[in-house]
This record gives structure tokens, sequence and C-alpha cells, in this order.
């Protein structure tokens, strides 16, 4: 925590403010923060928002509001704002900046600037004039806006921006919580990673870590997480593969309007899949699609949400599968009971909860084993998926 707390301070007073001790553990992000002029006047954000009016207000997340702006310059922006009253904030505040000053993506969200100000405290992006994926992707009237090659380069992207925080980025980032409304989309529909603010800096190599500190969002947090504070590069991957099913299905990975396993996304998923009728999950929505990597994205879903941590592909593996045309995909075994058991016992953060409003609950997983054999062969190009009943 050192590298926050001396990060923090820095904002809080506007200058350098590093000690000899402070200097070593901060590395060099004060000077990554005076190289990039960053700060921002808090009047001339207000300006720019028409003083944070609700016109302006693009949505509301855990972290707090956050507001269209136009620069002088003519520049379009996103305001991020820390809610007052948020005890989490300063901590997520620090980290956002700290992680998206040194890791720079085309499928991350850029980030252009921060203010600090009293108890005001915000961060400045990039604005991205489709908002997010939730916003198309669960609404009856705009799914018809993502066809199924707009679909798999969003999947394809998302996992370009993961593979580059869990092994490309200066240090090893997981994001903690990947999910429909997090992935923001530019004018051409192209995703980028947004929400940095419950992410986990792991220096050195170090792979996962035990925490008392469970944040996320229900129906994306991978089992062991969740129960039991286990986190490493899987946690994301599970998110990735449950965010996948929902990218083909077009809905959100618990609905209540649905009865029975159907409610739950993985759980009909793997139905579906050990009855040899994955395509079934696909999205009404799509007149046209290339059934072939659909039925690959399926089955990649899967695979990132197998129960066993060790069994679920890394980012790398997954990036191989979706760019390679000589791949063959492994057969899934079940996947595993999403986060939500009862009442909570672990120590949780606010950010636990849901905090937008298009992110679903999502209960355990209750596929049976029938011990029948069914087996489904698709290819894209030279590339073969298979689903195979195993009795798991």
């Amino acid at each position: 925590m050192g590298i926050f707390s001396s990060l923090c301070a820095c904002l809080e007073s506007l200058r350098p403010c590093r000690t000899a001790d402070q200097a070593a553990a901060a590395g060099d992000a004060d000077e990554i923060l005076e190289a990039f002029d960053l700060f921002f006047d808090l009047h001339s954000l207000q300006i720019a928002t028409n003083f944070f009016s609700e016109l302006n207000k693009l949505g509301h997340g855990g972290f707090g509001p956050v507001y269209k702006g136009l620069m002088p310059n003519g520049q379009e922006v996103a305001v991020k704002k820390l809610s007052l009253n948020s005890r989490q904030g300063v901590r997520e505040f620090t980290n956002e900046v700290k992680l998206l000053l040194r890791s720079q993506h085309k499928n991350l969200v850029m980030l252009l600037g921060c203010c600090v100000e009293g108890e005001e405290k915000m961060l400045v992006y990039e604005y991205l004039p489709n908002k997010s994926l939730d916003y198309f992707l669960f609404v009856k009237e705009k799914s018809t806006s993502l066809d199924w090659a707009t679909r798999f380069r969003i999947v394809m992207g998302v996992a370009r921006g993961l593979l580059y925080l869990h092994e490309e980025a200066p240090e090893r980032i997981i994001h903690r919580d990947i999910k429909a409304s997090n992935i923001l989309l530019d004018e051409k529909l192209n995703p980028k990673i947004s929400d940095f603010g419950l992410a986990r800096l792991f220096p050195g190599d170090d792979t996962h870590v035990n925490t008392f500190r469970i944040s996320g969002t229900h129906g994306y947090m991978a089992p062991e997480y969740a129960m039991r504070g286990y986190l490493s590069v899987k946690t994301d991957v599970f998110s990735y593969g449950v965010l996948v099913l929902e990218i083909v299905s077009g809905r959100k990975n618990h609905d209540k309007q649905l009865s029975g396993e159907k409610a739950d996304l993985l759980s009909y998923t793997w139905t579906l899949y050990q009855a040899g009728k994955s395509l079934e999950l696909l999205d009404p929505s799509l007149t046209k699609c290339n059934r072939d990597e659909a039925a690959m994205c399926i089955q990649l879903g899967l695979l990132c949400c197998q129960a066993n941590t060790a069994d679920r592909p890394d980012m790398n593996s997954v990036h191989l599968m979706l760019s390679s045309d000589s791949f063959t995909l492994p057969r899934p075994s079940k996947p595993g009971i999403q986060g939500r058991v009862g009442r909570w016992t672990t120590t949780t953060s606010s950010a636990l909860t849901n905090t937008n409003a298009s992110s679903g609950y999502s209960g355990g997983t209750k596929a049976s084993a029938s011990g029948s054999l069914v087996v489904e062969e698709y290819s894209r190009n030279s590339i073969s998926v298979s689903s195979i009943d195993e009795g798991r």
C-alpha cells in the first residue's frame, strides 16, 4: 500500500511531496503525473459539464456518477466523480490513476487526467459515444445494432485487453470486475475495458493471493474468489467466460423473468452443450451468424468458467483459440457455482453489490450428469470444437 498512499498524498496537495522513503516506494509514479500534465482545474470541469448537470450524466457506478463534458478546445471527455460518502473511494481513485497511467492499450479506456481540489476527486477519461456494452446487448431495440461480426470483434478485443493486463503490462493487473457495463464502445463499436477502481496489482512474479476483501459483481465472480478469497488471473478468465456467453446469447447472466434452469445463463448453457444443442443459445435478434464461430465462443465461454481453476485457459490460450485457424478446443468440464451463496459472511467492500442496474444476479449451477454420450462437431476453417458429456 506504500505506492497508493504516497500517490494519494501527492494528488491531495497537487504538488510533488515525496520524501526519500516515499520516492523509493512510489517509483516513478509522480514523474508520470507531472510529465503528462494531467491535472484538470475543478472550475474548468464544472463549466465543461454544465456544473455536473443531470442532463450530462452518463451513468452511476460504485465509484460515483459519470458526466459528459466539453472542454474549451472542443474535446469531449467523461468525468467520473468520487462519491464523497464512499469509504473505499480514495483507495479506488488512487488505484485507477496509477494503473491507467502505466497501462496503455487500444482495448483499455484512456485516462486523460484527474482533478483533486478539497474533497472533490475526479478522473477524466476519453469520451466514448456508444456508452457501454450492456446498453446495446440487453436492450431489445438496440441489440440488432450488434451483428455477429461486431460481437465477435468485441469478444476478441476484450480478450486482447485482458491479455495485456495479465501478461504484457509493466506489472500484472487483475481487473476483478469484468462485466458488460465495464466494456465501453467507441464510435465503431470497438471495445475498451474500463473501471479499474477494484483492480489489483501483482508485482514481481506473484500469480495469486488469498484475500478477505472480496470485491466484484454477483454473477461474474469466480467461485473460488467469491467463497474463499482466492484471487488469480483465472478470476478474470471466469468473468470473461460469463461475458462471452452473454454476448452470444444477448441476455444477462441471470434473468428472473425466465423460469427454471433457463434463468441462470451458465447452467442453461451447460445443459444445452451436454445435449448437443449449443446453438440454441444464440440471440434471436441475430438474423445472420457465423455458426462455427458462435459454437466456438460458446465452448470457449464454458472452458473459461470451469469449476477447477487449473482447467481454465489463461488469456494467452484464449487469444490463441480465437485467432488461430488451426487450434482444437478442449472439452470443458462442469462449470463452477458462481458467487451467490445466500448471505455473505466474508468481509466485503461496498463494490460487491451490483454497481450497474443492467448487471444480473446469478445463482449456482445445477446441471446434472446423465451418463449419455453426445458429441457435436463444428469447424472454423480448420478449427475443431466438440462437446461431450463425460458424466462430470
